[in-house]
């Protein structure tokens, strides 16, 4: 079987590429081929064109390609459909699904997060690519929420992201000392620096741990040295680009403080304290800490049997 899979792959993202990987070896016996804004092997290709630029270079004459012999269409978690930083990544998913509608191929949305929605616009080009799916498994509470009240959520489940299994499959006799991790974003808030502030005071800690799951991204790094200049003085700077680089550096913590969505769900998995710090109201952060407490397994393998690979 010959799958085309779409998701925000090609970024620099240790989540997005995780999730890569998990499809790519939980079904080892689908022909994957996956679009990338960065594509490495022959089995990655470009995404479609959003741009004069990218248009012009004609690389996407191949995807179409890809389309075109394909036997279904997967786009494979994450928050693809959710306008919290632009409109646009709503309309570029959206791009990607017309080809697949016009060849009357089977779309799949796979451990998704959708929304919140602040623009009418946004709303719009997610519920077109949700009623053309075939199937639908989200990742939270909040995402199924809003689907039922659009009117789609008989074809829809809710499960949980699948990377949980990952870190699950790696807490095996954890032992913890007096270590904070603090997790944020190239565009943090105030209220991650408040949290990590207070996190921070809170007591003498033996050591202190600034993550970036965004090693490559220069506005990531700045504000990570920019935060422990200023808030967190002896606090070390750690780049992590696999998920075992991740765990490895937070399995004896005691305590987690992350506004990455990945992060705190690695803490949470390792079943350690994790002060989870949201960007709005309703948004994957907000979901993550809403289903804390929910039987992941359960959520997990109710996902994976809606897909059927």
């Amino acid at each position: 079987m010959r799958v085309l899979l779409i998701g925000n792959f090609g970024v620099g993202n240790l989540g997005d590429e995780a999730l890569k990987e998990y499809f790519l070896h939980r079904y080892p016996h689908v022909d994957w081929r996956v679009l990338s804004s960065s594509p490495k092997g022959p089995t990655e290709f470009y995404r479609l064109p959003t741009g004069i630029r990218s248009f012009l270079s004609l690389r996407w004459l191949r995807t179409l390609k890809e389309y075109y012999y394909c036997d279904a269409v997967v786009y494979g978690g994450g928050s693809l459909f959710t306008d919290a930083e632009s409109v646009f990544a709503c309309f570029l998913w959206w791009i990607h699904s017309i080809p697949a509608r016009i060849l009357r191929k089977h779309i799949y949305l796979v451990f998704q997060g959708i929304g919140p929605f602040r623009s009418p616009l946004a709303q719009w080009f997610s519920d077109s690519v949700c009623r053309s799916a075939q199937s639908i498994s989200v990742r939270d509470s909040l995402s199924y929420s809003r689907l039922r009240s659009r009117g789609l959520s008989k074809k829809c489940v809710q499960t949980c992201d699948p990377i949980y299994s990952l870190f699950k499959a790696k807490k095996s006799g954890l032992s913890s000392k007096n270590l904070l991790i603090i997790i944020p974003r190239n565009n943090s808030s105030d209220s991650l620096i408040s949290t990590a502030r207070i996190s921070y005071l809170s007591k003498a800690w033996d050591e202190v741990r600034v993550i970036s799951m965004k090693p490559d991204d220069n506005s990531e790094i700045n504000f990570c040295q920019t935060l422990i200049d200023t808030e967190l003085k002896s606090a070390t700077l750690i780049k992590v680009r696999s998920l075992d680089e991740l765990l490895l550096n937070i399995e004896e913590s005691v305590l987690i403080v992350s506004e990455r969505y990945h992060g705190a769900l690695a803490g949470l998995a390792l079943g350690k304290k994790v002060e989870i710090v949201s960007q709005s109201d309703g948004d994957k952060l907000s979901s993550l800490s809403f289903d804390a407490k929910q039987d992941w397994d359960f959520l997990l393998k109710s996902g994976e049997e809606l897909l059927g690979l």
